[in-house]
């Protein structure tokens, strides 16, 4: 789940995570991990969003792992908590769309499916976009095109020194390919709290100045999640006050991992027990 984009974003202080912490935020990601790859075999046409949710849950329930979506407030006053465990949203839908019973998945469709929970009092945050069936090779290329900006800023932690100079080479990417990079929400820190500062955007503009950035420095643990739409950048809400769309209608990709930068470099937090990165 995301943070919407703040005009005073990235000085704010921020906690660097020591290597008993991050060892501890790795349980979490496991976990995360483990509901994602658990769905996997669910993602078939004919399943409904409510029977994906229904299996995040139960894993995060064998754990003894707190959902971190389910209840969480919506930042408009007056709207109501968000429902599940999981956001899964289809096609044009960008993100924090609600599972439901009656949402069947077809053939063609792309599912993004967001999901954190804490373990022990830490948390871990990750999503995938995954296609349905066959998919048209525009729309392939775009979740293609989004995961490998996700992978391409973990490999630039290490090799850059602010995050800015991460985020360009992001949207650089995005823009080669003719998507365009959503604005309305940014990553974030994440540690005892889901979210933390600073914020955390795959973009550079005078929304994200180079002057208001954050150093990538040792105990720094984010979680960065691209969401990149086909066409238009922008987004809106629809009437159950938590569903952004694409304002197009065209569809939109999101992928996420939890990844702390170490000595030895970036480790992905929501990764597979042996390095997976999917």
């Amino acid at each position: 789940m995301h943070k919407a984009m703040g005009l005073a974003m990235l000085r704010s202080p921020r906690e660097l995570r020591s290597a008993r912490e991050i060892a501890a935020m790795r349980q979490a990601g496991l976990v995360v991990w483990q509901a994602l790859k658990a769905i996997e075999p669910i993602v078939r046409p004919g399943a409904t969003t409510a029977e994906i949710d229904a299996e995040v849950a139960r894993i995060f329930a064998q754990h003894n792992a707190q959902p971190l979506f389910l209840n969480f407030p919506n930042s408009t006053p007056g709207w109501p908590a968000f429902p599940a465990a999981t956001c899964i949203s289809l096609n044009e839908e960008v993100v924090h769309g609600i599972p439901s019973p009656k949402r069947k998945l077809v053939e063609g469709d792309i599912v993004s499916i967001d999901t954190g929970c804490k373990l022990n009092g830490w948390c871990g945050d990750a999503a995938v976009t995954y296609p349905v069936g066959k998919i048209a090779p525009d729309i392939r290329l775009l979740l293609d095109v989004t995961q490998n900006v996700l992978f391409l800023a973990i490999e630039l932690m290490s090799k850059r020194t602010r995050w800015s100079e991460v985020a360009v080479e992001m949207e650089k990417c995005v823009k080669e390919h003719k998507f365009s990079v959503v604005e309305d929400f940014v990553g974030h820190g994440i540690g005892r709290q889901m979210h933390e500062d600073p914020q955390v955007p795959n973009f550079v503009t005078r929304r994200s100045p180079r002057s208001a950035d954050f150093r990538l420095e040792e105990g720094l643990v984010i979680a960065i999640e691209p969401m990149v739409n086909m066409g238009t950048k922008q987004v809106r809400v629809l009437s159950d006050c938590w569903t952004q769309v694409t304002q197009d209608g065209k569809p939109s990709a999101h992928f996420e991992h939890t990844v702390a930068l170490t000595s030895s470099g970036p480790i992905v937090l929501t990764a597979g027990p042996n390095g997976e990165l999917r």
